[in-house]
């Protein structure tokens, strides 16, 4: 039988790796074949595609220069056409079709009269000519252009559909082989099986019934060996598989009543209610599980401190000797105390705020600890561990932010006393300095007037901190009712036309975009937005550089964009660079004055118009500022 099924294995084997072979062989070269036709026709098609871009590009080029004589609209134009006849010699290349060759050559011949019938007579000239009548002529020739790319691309296509007809007719031929082949290895299969049902039945169906009895949870199941050699080999096999998931099936039964204890343990430390209680609730659940006589424990959760207990009620007290012992050892390792009989102890860990427990275990009539109940008692004790630990960062952080919810209230109230202590004095101060600075100054000697020019700027420098502070201390609120129309063009308008003497005495370029963009908000903190951003840049940005800004509408965003080419910011000031009083590093370096104040108002102005703003920089290269708002709702 042994030969018999040998045989019958090694022809079924033969087959199998045949039919194998034969489809991976086969199916492999069909499909590489296919991938590469396919792939060669898409690059031609993307070439052919490539060609109509770059013309287009050219054409649009070569209007815009027809029309302004701008010399910029000759660059597209310039790429394009080289662009355009490359692409046409790598579709060329990709092709060996004959029809779509001459197509291509038509469409080489389309391109090249509009580009010297029309374009290249236009580029020779040089100057502007918006003569209709050519622009008519050079739109015909393009529309041959494109008709002829169109053709090209039809054709294509035209190859590329009687390729995947080819390509599924040689797959319905491998199908077809591979369905002989597979209906050969059937034969064979059905064959050997026919063969094996009569030669092994009976100890099958004994199997069987022995895997019935398995699954129906009898366990201690097992099957007689019988019948041949291979087959008592597999009996054998079966009967050790049925050992071992007893074996594993105990082992589970113990890993879910641990799971169970832990859950019970942590749902009595954790139930918020008295700790002593919990503590009790903890040493009866172990006690319990473990059949133990008494359990002795000192457990730390909350804050009140550790607590002992001892379960149950009228058990032995524990020696102090014993309990030294215990928190002496390392905690977490279950451990037998000494001098102690049928004891099984843990310790379990604290901090600097709790002091360390334990959990001791008695039991007089079956002194000997298995290695279940180990595992069991180390299972809970890191089970309280960190239910300990958890309540105790709860606490900690409970408190923590009541702390810092005190320490902002503090702040909050500092902020307002100092604003308001120091816009009191500092309205007397501008008042008297602005009186003494009023007519023709002539009682006043020259180093007076510098010195009560000093005191009027740095006075009006405070009351703008003062400001700024009020602002930043205010909560956020987002604008409703008073909210009105903004026109951010006026807005910019306004703010260049302050900075523009600031930039031109710096000699620094600045320049702006503008579209026709409206927003619901209030236009005195807009237009601080922009003017806090252009007066960043031209403050960080040195002689001869250039600011910009550009207003636009991005689908329903309003955008305000400030670029410069000044110092830039280090990235590791990115992050915190909206945080009031911050300052980047390489602004301190170089004396740069600022109160860290301009960019956290921006982003509170922003944010109460319900927008964002972010911030891109490159060290010593420039900043932009980027400022996105809700677009002017309808009504």
């Amino acid at each position: 039988m042994r030969r018999r099924a040998n045989a019958a294995f090694v022809v079924l084997v033969t087959l199998f790796v045949a039919v194998v072979v034969l489809q991976i062989v086969v199916g492999d070269r069909l499909r590489a074949e296919q991938a590469e036709h396919t792939s060669r026709l898409e690059r031609v098609r993307d070439a052919n595609i490539a060609v109509l871009q770059h013309l287009t590009d050219a054409e649009t080029g070569v209007r815009g220069f027809q029309l302004t004589g701008d010399q910029a609209f000759l660059e597209p134009y310039q790429h394009g056409r080289v662009g355009a006849f490359t692409s046409l010699d790598r579709a060329a290349a990709e092709t060996a079709d004959q029809r779509v060759l001459g197509l291509l050559a038509e469409e080489r011949a389309a391109a090249s009269q509009w580009m010297y019938a029309y374009a290249t007579p236009i580029v020779i000239a040089g100057v502007a000519d918006p003569d209709y009548s050519q622009a008519e002529r050079g739109k015909e020739l393009f529309d041959r252009v494109r008709t002829a790319n169109t053709a090209v691309d039809a054709a294509i296509q035209g190859e590329q559909r009687t390729y995947a007809a080819a390509a599924r007719r040689q797959s319905s031929l491998a199908q077809l082989l591979f369905a002989g082949l597979g209906a050969a290895l059937l034969a064979v299969a059905v064959a050997l099986g026919l063969w094996g049902r009569r030669s092994l039945l009976a100890p099958l169906e004994h199997m069987r019934a022995t895997l019935d009895r398995l699954a129906r949870g009898e366990l201690s199941a097992r099957a007689v060996p019988s019948g041949p050699g291979e087959m008592r080999a597999v009996i054998g096999t079966l009967n050790r598989l049925a050992s071992e998931t007893e074996r594993l099936h105990a082992a589970d039964q113990a890993r879910l009543v641990r799971t169970e204890l832990r859950q019970a343990v942590a749902g009595a430390l954790l139930d918020g209610g008295d700790a002593a209680l919990g503590a009790r609730r903890v040493a009866r659940l172990i006690g319990e599980a473990l059949g133990a006589d008494a359990v002795h424990g000192r457990i730390c959760v909350q804050s009140a401190g550790a607590v002992d207990v001892c379960w149950p009620d009228g058990a032995p007290s524990l020696s102090p000797e014993a309990a030294g012992d215990v928190l002496a050892a390392e905690p977490g390792v279950v451990m037998t105390v000494p001098g102690v009989e049928g004891a099984l102890a843990v310790p379990l860990g604290g901090d600097a705020e709790h002091p360390p427990g334990l959990l001791l275990l008695l039991r007089r009539d079956r002194p000997e600890w298995t290695e279940e109940d180990r595992r069991l008692l180390a299972t809970v004790a890191r089970e309280i561990d960190r239910s300990a630990r958890q309540h105790r960062l709860t606490y900690r952080q409970e408190r923590l932010i009541s702390e810092m919810r005190v320490l902002d209230e503090r702040k909050d109230a500092f902020v307002a006393t100092v604003t308001h202590e120091l816009r009191t004095p500092l309205t007397s101060i501008l008042g008297y300095a602005e009186m003494l600075t009023e007519g023709d100054g002539g009682d006043l000697a020259p180093m007076q007037q510098r010195g009560l020019s000093a005191i009027l700027r740095n006075a009006h420098r405070l009351h703008e901190t003062v400001s700024d502070l009020l602002l930043l201390d205010r909560a956020n609120h987002a604008m409703a009712e008073s909210a009105v129309p903004v026109d951010l063009v006026a807005v910019a308008a306004t703010v260049q036309a302050e900075f523009a003497p600031v930039a031109a005495a710096r000699n620094i370029g600045l320049t702006g975009e503008t579209d026709a963009v409206a927003v619901d908000g209030d236009p005195r903190q807009l237009e601080r937005v922009l003017r806090n951003l252009l007066d960043n840049a031209i403050k960080f940005t040195g002689t001869g550089g250039h600011v910009t800004y550009r207003v636009h509408a991005d689908e329903d965003t309003a955008v305000v964009v400030v670029t410069d080419t000044g110092i830039g910011i280090p990235d590791a000031d990115l992050p915190g660079l909206f945080t009031p009083f911050h300052r980047a590093a390489n602004a301190m370096d170089r004396a740069v004055q600022g109160s860290g104040l301009g960019l956290a108002i921006v982003r509170t102005i922003v944010t109460e118009h319900g927008g964002t703003v972010a911030a891109e920089s490159k060290l010593d290269q420039g900043s932009t500022f980027t400022v996105r708002l809700p677009l002017r709702t309808a009504g």
